[in-house]
C-alpha cells in the first residue's frame, strides 16, 4: 500500500486509538490548568505568610509565565525536531520538579525560580500539546479536536480548583503544590504508552527507520502499513524557528502572535487576580477559588461551544466574536457585585467569552502552521504571546498600587481583547485554508 499516510488519517473516520490520544491532550491540557493557576489558588496564604503587597505578588503571579514564554519559543522548536512524544515526556518532567520544589520553598526567590522552570514544562507541553491534537485528528474533525484539547485548561482549573478549595481550608498553600506534583507525575507513564509519535511529523521530516516508526504507529491506530513514505519538505533538523518567518507565512505569524499576546493579556487578568480582588472584597479564600473555579466553568463551556460552532460556521468570525465579548465581559467584571452569586455569574460569563477566544486563536494556530512547523509556529505564537501574560498581572498590580479602581483596571485590561480582533480580522483568508486538506485526493469522513 502506498498511499500517504497523512492523506490515510485525513480521510479516515477517526479510531479509538486517535480519540484516546485526544482524550489525552486534554489530560495535558488539564495540567497545565492546574500547574498554571496554582499559585493563584495559593496567592492569598503566600500573601499573608510573607506579608507581600500587590506589586511584589503581581510579579510572583508573573514567573511560571516567563518560564512559560520561554519554554514555549525554545521547547516549540525542540517538538519539530526531536518529535512531539519526546517533548512532551520532557516537559512533564521540568512540570513535576518545579511542583515539587515549590512545596518546599521558604522564600520568594527559590519561589519565583521554581515557577519559572516550572514554567518552561507548561510552554513546551502547549506547543507540542497543540501539534498532537492536530495531527492525530482527521480533516474533518481538527478545529474540533483542538478546541476539546484546549478546553482542558479550564477543565483541570475546575477539577484541580474544587479539590484546592477543599485543601486551602486547612490553610497551608503548599499542599496544593504537592497535589499539582502528584497529578502531574501520573500522566508520565500515560503518554509513554498511549501517545505514539505522530504520523505527520515522521512523515515530514523522516529520521532513522522513520517507515518503520509510522507503520508502528498506523498499527496502533488500526491502519494498515504502507510501503513507503512521501518526500520530506524537510530534511531531519532543517526546520529554524527563521522559517515562519519565511514569504507568504511572515504576514500570518506576526498577526496571529498579535492576536494571542493581546487577547491572553485579558484573560490573565482575569485569571490571575480574581482570587487577590475575592479575598479583597470581604471573602474568604477558599470562596475565592470557588468564583475562581466558577471562571473556568464558564470557560470550559465557552470552549466547547466554539469547538461544537466550528463544525457548522466559520473558525475566524467565531474567534472574532468571543474576543469582542471578552472586553465587554471584562468591563462588567469591573462593576463590581454585591454578593458571592452574583460574582460568580459574572466570572463564568467572562470565562466563557475569555477562554472562547484562546480556544479560537489555538485552532487558528493549528490551521495557520504547516505540520514541519507546527509546533515552532505555535510555540513561537504562544510564547511572545506570554508576554501578554507575564505583564497582565504586573500592569494590573501597579495600577491598583497606583490608586486605580477596580472598574478602571478592568477596563484598560479587557481593551486587549477588542485589540486582538482587529489583529485577527487582518490575517488574511487565505492563511486561513487548513494545510492538512491540501493532500492530493483528499476528501473528508465523519
Amino acid at each position: 500500500m502506498n498511499k500517504d499516510p497523512r492523506e490515510i488519517l485525513a480521510t479516515s473516520p477517526m479510531t479509538a486509538m486517535q480519540v484516546v490520544v485526544v482524550a489525552i491532550t486534554v489530560g495535558l491540557t488539564a495540567l497545565d490548568g492546574f500547574d498554571v493557576l496554582s499559585i493563584s489558588f495559593a496567592s492569598p496564604g503566600i500573601a499573608r505568610e510573607w506579608g507581600i503587597d500587590r506589586a511584589a505578588l503581581g510579579v510572583v503571579l508573573s514567573m511560571e509565565l516567563l518560564g512559560m514564554a520561554i519554554g514555549s519559543i525554545l521547547l516549540g522548536g525542540v517538538a519539530d525536531r526531536v518529535g512531539r512524544r519526546k517533548t512532551l515526556l520532557g516537559c512533564l518532567m521540568l512540570m513535576t520538579l518545579g511542583m515539587t520544589m515549590v512545596a518546599g520553598v521558604r522564600g520568594l526567590t527559590a519561589l519565583c525560580v521554581w515557577r519559572v522552570i516550572t514554567g518552561l514544562g507548561i510552554g513546551g507541553m502547549l506547543a507540542s500539546n497543540n501539534a498532537v491534537a492536530a495531527e492525530f485528528s482527521n480533516a474533518r474533525r481538527r478545529d474540533l479536536s483542538v478546541s476539546v484539547m484546549a478546553i482542558g485548561y479550564p477543565l483541570g482549573a475546575i477539577i484541580g480548583g474544587s479539590i484546592a478549595a477543599h485543601l486551602l481550608k486547612s490553610g497551608n498553600w503548599r499542599v496544593v503544590f504537592e497535589f499539582g506534583a502528584i497529578c502531574t507525575a501520573i500522566f508520565f507513564p500515560i503518554v509513554f504508552w498511549y501517545v505514539p509519535e505522530s504520523v505527520g511529523w515522521l512523515c515530514q521530516t523522516q529520521p532513522a527507520n522513520a517507515l518503520e516508526r509510522v507503520n508502528r504507529s498506523l498499527a496502533r491506530m488500526g491502519y494498515s502499513p504502507v510501503g513507503a513514505l512521501p518526500l520530506p519538505v524537510l530534511k531531519p533538523g532543517r526546520s529554524t524557528l527563521i522559517d515562519i518567518f519565511r514569504p507568504g507565512l511572515a504576514l500570518t505569524t506576526v498577526l496571529v502572535t498579535l492576536t494571542y499576546f493581546l487577547h491572553i493579556t485579558t484573560f490573565y487578568f482575569i485569571i490571575k487576580w480574581v482570587p487577590k480582588i475575592v479575598v479583597d472584597m470581604g471573602f474568604a479564600p477558599a470562596a475565592a477559588a470557588g468564583v475562581l473555579v466558577w471562571t473556568n466553568v464558564g470557560g470550559a463551556t465557552g470552549g466547547a461551544v466554539l469547538g461544537l460552532l466550528t463544525q457548522r460556521l466559520g473558525l475566524k468570525p467565531l474567534t472574532i466574536a468571543m474576543l469582542i465579548s471578552s472586553t465587554f465581559m471584562v468591563a462588567a467584571f469591573g462593576h463590581g457585585q454585591a454578593d458571592l452569586a452574583q460574582l460568580s455569574l459574572i466570572c463564568a460569563l467572562a470565562g466563557f467569552c475569555t477562554n472562547g477566544g484562546v480556544v479560537g486563536v489555538y485552532a487558528v494556530l493549528a490551521r495557520a502552521f504547516p505540520t514541519e512547523l507546527r509546533a515552532s509556529g505555535t510555540g513561537f505564537a504562544v510564547g511572545v504571546g506570554r508576554g501578554g501574560a507575564v505583564i497582565a498581572p504586573i500592569i494590573a498590580g501597579f495600577l491598583f498600587q497606583a490608586g486605580f479602581g477596580l472598574q478602571a483596571v478592568a477596563m484598560v485590561m479587557g481593551a486587549g481583547s477588542l485589540v486582538a480582533a482587529v489583529c485577527l480580522a487582518l490575517i488574511p483568508a487565505k492563511a486561513m485554508t487548513p494545510h492538512f486538506t491540501a493532500l492530493p485526493g483528499a476528501t473528508q469522513a465523519l
